[in-house]
């Protein structure tokens, strides 16, 4: 073979000899930038979602109990009415019928003690389930305020790469600055 090749350049050897001598261009950047923000909008929207379902958890929970606690009222009220009744016919009946109505009376009076206090127990779980729910839910407002900041950066950032308006791309770091700030905020401030 002679000593003049020849070697043709390829599209993409032009590029590449391109990016060598200028650096990455705007595009790279946006790409990368939208990347980036995706990926923590996937985190806050997974971290946000998990919070919610949790506090939905609890919610339920604390429905539950406090319809079991309605159940316990629902008790105590009928062994009242059944005190009552025991007392009455204590006062009604002959004197040598009247010696067995006090001793039940006594038991049904213990019976709705325990059940008073099961049922107030049970209205504290319910409170306490409800107080939880409340706080998993509270920090869920800033991480959905974080990820519609993030959506419209990368939004931004996309209208740059077509118009390479480099004002756009500083307009969608100010946006995702703001969803970093409140991801942050709903992360640490819960």
């Amino acid at each position: 073979m002679s000593g003049h090749d020849v070697h043709a350049h390829g599209p993409h050897d032009d590029e590449v000899e391109h990016q060598a001598r200028h650096g990455p261009g705007l595009a790279q950047y946006v790409a990368i930038f939208t990347a980036l923000l995706a990926s923590l909008g996937a985190v806050v929207s997974y971290n946000a979602t998990t919070a919610s379902n949790e506090a939905m958890l609890y919610k339920h929970e604390a429905a539950l109990k406090k319809a079991e606690a309605s159940k316990q009222w629902i008790n105590y009220q009928s062994k009242s009415t059944e005190g009552y009744l025991m007392q009455a016919v204590a006062d009604l009946s002959a004197p040598a019928k009247a010696q067995n109505h006090p001793t039940q009376v006594e038991r049904i009076e213990e019976e709705k003690r325990e059940i008073e206090r099961q049922a107030e127990a049970l209205e504290e779980e319910s409170r306490r389930a409800d107080a939880e729910s409340e706080r998993l839910l509270y920090p869920s407002h800033r991480a959905d305020q974080a990820l519609t900041l993030i959506q419209v950066a990368i939004s931004l950032a996309s209208i740059t790469v077509l118009t390479r308006k480099k004002w756009l791309f500083a307009f969608a770091g100010i946006a995702a600055a703001g969803g970093v700030i409140l991801a942050g905020m709903s992360f640490f401030f819960a």
